[in-house]
């Protein structure tokens, strides 16, 4: 299959890598003012992975008209202007699937809603989310993960086409809880790492059974199944996102507390002002996702904040 993926970061340098293994006819994009681009243009390589010959390489936009499968791995706060972008191409019958954690801040949309304003009725969208991280997986190391849409056709599509013994998929069968889940482990993986630089990483088993149960009512108020919240959306990415060294979001949250800088995308930041946003509009109460709001925007003393959240008022747990 022709696939092009959009977004040669990390992650997106890696499935193109992946899926050129997989037998694919392979194009990776970049914009031309890409460090990682200008970087793989001249060695193909980014520190993490090498890109074989067979992958073409472009900054070249107007490409993705050749794709059958568009694969976007971009910040969520750009992916309305890079959609904007292709519309200039008007791009017809294409498999869009998004490689990609977050939520529109303007908007409060899911990404795939966010997609469906620019998509031609013939074309599908998908999410495929899950854990996993790229130093391991160059490495060998398998996991698992999942792929979730509105229509069965595209997620048997893709599953065929993607699926091997690296990564073995799961069918979804909730795109709300999916979305939902993937976005916000980014948040209980900043407050992980927040515990983690005020020595309290003890706290974690608490923050992870507390963090599934608020996020599954969330999605649940939003249309979803909170079952999806203990799925491999949510709570079995926390492993690869509350603990591991190569987790950004962790990583800012410890550095964030211990007042110094981190120069990486950590995209729970973002997703939790739209979070707050779900919050007010659907009633929900979201304690962990609100004092991460709390200590990133409004100064509040992270210990007291997250203390707060393990001394509240006493109840029963369920």
């Amino acid at each position: 299959m022709k696939i092009t993926v959009l977004g040669c970061g990390r992650w997106g340098s890696f499935i193109a890598w992946y899926l050129d293994r997989r037998g694919h006819e392979v194009s990776l994009y970049g914009r031309e003012t890409s460090r990682n681009m200008a970087r793989f243009l001249e060695t193909r390589d980014n520190g993490l992975l090498t890109l074989p010959e067979s992958i073409t390489l472009t900054t070249d936009l107007s490409k993705t008209r050749e794709a059958e499968i568009v694969i976007i791995s971009v910040n969520s706060q750009g992916l309305r202007s890079l959609m904007e972008e292709l519309s200039a191409y008007e791009l017809k019958n294409k498999t869009y699937v998004l490689c990609m954690k977050g939520m529109e801040i303007s908007t409060g949309k899911r990404l795939t809603e966010v997609m469906e304003e620019f998509m031609d009725i013939n074309s599908n969208v998908a999410v495929w989310l899950g854990p996993g991280h790229v130093q391991e997986f160059y490495r060998g190391i398998p996991n698992c993960m999942v792929i979730d849409a509105k229509e069965e056709e595209t997620k048997d599509l893709l599953i065929q086409a993607f699926s091997s013994d690296l990564i073995r998929f799961y069918y979804g069968n909730d795109l709300i809880g999916n979305e939902i889940g993937g976005a916000t482990k980014n948040i209980i993986g900043i407050a992980a790492g927040m515990l983690d630089g005020l020595g309290l990483s003890s706290l974690k088993g608490a923050l992870m059974s507390r963090g599934t149960r608020e996020i599954s009512r969330l999605m649940e108020a939003m249309g979803g199944n909170g079952i999806s919240a203990y799925g491999l959306c949510h709570l079995g990415d926390y492993e690869a996102t509350v603990f591991s060294k190569y987790s950004h979001n962790r990583m800012f949250g410890e550095l964030f507390v211990k007042k110094e800088d981190y120069d990486s995308l950590a995209e729970g930041y973002y997703t939790v002002m739209a979070i707050m946003k779900l919050s007010r509009k659907y009633h929900v109460d979201l304690p962990i996702c609100s004092a991460v709001y709390e200590v990133l925007f409004e100064g509040k003393e992270p210990k007291e904040s997250l203390n707060r959240l393990f001394v509240r008022s006493l109840k029963e747990e369920f």
